[in-house]
């Protein structure tokens, strides 16, 4: 494994294990301990997953039978928009240390640019002074909305999560990042299976000249450009398969041909369409 360091001195696993859209319950509490038994160290959750109560069993689960201790993973969990601006962010945040059944949370993300949140944001800056976050971050922040924030705020954000994979390049957004010191992660790093992305030509090309697969090959991409990545799997064998990816490296050639898949714009999601922005504003996660 190897380690970023945040702004803040801390360190983070590059490679972690997301949970998005992977259901509550039994399904989400093996997921993780299976990738805890794989390896994986920092696990990203989010209130909005409905899953935060899986993930802290699981955990519960690894630290007692002796594989883990809590300072051995990353926690990361979220925001939700109907939860932003300071009382409520604090309501919310005790709401999910609560569901995840921990003391502290390694990583506290802000999920979305929407809503009050830089009201969330001063929350967030007293509960990192208390202790009871060692880091604290956003997510889908885009550069002009980012660069706002930064300028404003005492605390500048540790990680900014984003959608960055080979068809969403994103090198505008990773140089604004690096100019604050921010650390870019990557979701939806295998771009939710779009354009049958582990059957690109030039991606098994390249693998097959590594002796790898598509997905090593993804991954071992976004981690050369200083990204965190968190694929998500709940097949222990395709877990295993995403973090061995530490034993190879893609050449100069490698990335430059990556790079030219890049079609400049998601496919995912449009966080620029009012409708979009009206859609996932309106998702409440609690009465």
């Amino acid at each position: 494994m190897e380690y970023v360091t945040l702004n803040n001195g801390i360190t983070m696993p590059q490679l972690g294990f997301g949970v998005f859209q992977v259901p509550e319950g039994a399904v989400a509490e093996q997921a993780v301990i299976d990738a805890i038994d794989s390896g994986y160290r920092l696990i990203d959750t989010a209130s909005a997953y409905m899953n935060e109560e899986a993930v802290g069993r699981a955990v519960a689960k690894k630290i007692a039978d002796g594989t883990v201790r809590r300072g051995d993973l990353f926690i990361t969990t979220k925001l939700w928009i109907q939860d932003t601006g300071y009382e409520a962010t604090k309501a919310a945040f005790e709401t999910s240390l609560k569901k995840l059944g921990f003391e502290y949370i390694d990583l506290y993300l802000i999920h979305q640019p929407m809503g009050d949140y830089y009201g969330s944001w001063r929350a967030m800056e007293e509960l990192y002074a208390a202790e009871k976050i060692r880091a604290i971050g956003v997510s889908n922040f885009y550069p002009h909305v980012l660069a706002d924030l930064c300028m404003h705020a005492k605390v500048i954000p540790a990680v900014n999560q984003v959608e960055l994979h080979p068809f969403f390049q994103q090198a505008d957004a990773l140089r604004t990042m690096k100019s604050f010191g921010i650390i870019p992660e990557a979701w939806g790093p295998f771009a939710e299976g779009k354009h049958d992305i582990f059957k690109n030509p030039l991606l098994r090309d390249i693998a097959d000249k590594h002796e790898k697969t598509a997905a090593q090959v993804i991954l071992r991409w976004n981690i050369q450009r200083g990204v965190v990545v968190i694929p998500k799997s709940t097949h222990k064998e395709r877990m295993e398969q995403n973090f061995d990816v530490w034993d190879f490296s893609l050449d100069a050639e490698d990335m430059e041909q990556i790079s030219k898949l890049d079609i400049g714009h998601s496919e995912i999601v449009n966080h620029f369409d009012p409708e979009f922005v009206k859609k996932i504003s309106g998702w409440k996660i609690h009465d």
